[in-house]
């Protein structure tokens, strides 16, 4: 039962939510509809004001909400456009936090794999795959994640699947090689046997056809053989997203290692990519073999060092050990030695 003025009180809190939600959602709509590459600078200053002045679950959610409005439509939307709009997400990613990039790539790949099993007309999936691409040119993801979604794709194998392993090779093969040329000779095989399998299932074989020749161009390194492949527009971003990150880790070392699965199962698991996201009802941490293994090797410490930790209280094991550690260590390197141990 909850008394009539607290009700009241829950209410107006309600409404008062909802109008500075609203307000928000005014605000960051009239920053996105005026992004461009030459203000880029300002409004993303704009935008992480915003994000000092407000919770961010308020900012992530209202920000993902605009930007699916955006670029997530059934026509195919310019590609400047979808980078300009990354862009904005990568320089955020890498000044406010990392939740920023988790937050939207999360709300991206649901909504990709969603609209993948529900065999949509439009031009959804393609503009999907292009904001992952684009997420991992401006290093928000790392390429475990592209490689997830090109075997995923290459494993269906159908006409539909076909033109997005083409769309995202065209996007980010390049990358891909420099990165981790292994996983794409991988890849590039296990295409190349699907093909040889489903050959009498396609009435039209060109597409399958030209799509080997793009995997084997991107073997060979050869730039000529992709029609309209232009990497300059990525490369001019990325020299002006190098001028708007403050932190000098605007690299490789915030990208977001995480697999499809991962991010698929993130409401069974937690979010182990954000800090503080992972919870114990995962299936990986209530292990009870794991539990059973834990237990804390100090070697032999004397008795008077045992009856002082118990005079502190220190009272599971855990404590006990660290405190034997830090009273029997010679310095400072032997402490960080044995506390790693």
């Amino acid at each position: 039962y909850v008394p009539p003025q607290i009700r009241k009180a829950q209410e107006s809190i309600d409404d008062k939510k909802r109008e500075e939600l609203g307000r928000l959602k005014k605000m960051v709509n009239g920053l996105i509809n005026r992004l461009s590459e030459p203000n880029m600078s300002s409004i993303s200053g704009q935008m992480e004001e915003l994000y000092m002045a407000h919770s961010r679950k308020d900012m992530n959610d209202t920000l993902t909400d605009i930007l699916m409005n955006a670029c997530v439509t059934a026509v195919a939307m310019p590609a400047r456009l979808m980078m300009e709009h990354i862009l904005l997400v990568s320089i955020l990613h890498h000044n406010v936090g990392i939740e920023v990039g988790a937050h939207f790539l999360e709300a991206v790949v649901k909504k990709f794999d969603e609209l993948c099993k529900s065999d949509a007309e439009g031009k959804e999936c393609e503009n999907l795959l292009a904001l992952i691409a684009h997420l991992y040119n401006f290093h928000v993801v790392h390429c475990l994640l592209i490689f997830d979604i090109l075997k995923k794709l290459v494993s269906t194998f159908t006409e539909k699947e076909i033109e997005l392993i083409l769309f995202l090779l065209k996007n980010v093969g390049f990358s891909l090689r420099k990165d981790d040329a292994l996983a794409l000779k991988e890849l590039i095989t296990e295409a190349q046997r699907k093909a040889s399998t489903a050959e009498k299932k396609f009435q039209d074989q060109t597409r399958v056809r030209f799509m080997l020749e793009t995997m084997l161009a991107l073997r060979n390194n050869d730039m000529r053989k992709i029609p309209g492949y232009d990497p300059e527009p990525v490369e001019r971003l990325r020299k002006l997203q190098r001028a708007l990150v403050h932190s000098s880790g605007s690299g490789k070392d915030t990208q977001l290692r995480v697999s499809l699965e991962s991010l698929l199962s993130a409401d069974q698991v937690g979010r182990w990519w954000i800090v503080g996201s992972s919870w114990s009802g995962a299936p990986m941490i209530s292990d009870t073999k794991s539990r059973a293994q834990q237990k804390l090797h100090v070697g032999k410490v004397s008795s008077k060092i045992m009856e002082l930790a118990r005079k502190l209280r220190m009272n599971t094991d855990i404590r006990r050990s660290i405190f034997c550690v830090l009273m029997t260590s010679e310095d400072f390197m032997d402490a960080f030695e044995k506390l790693l141990k």
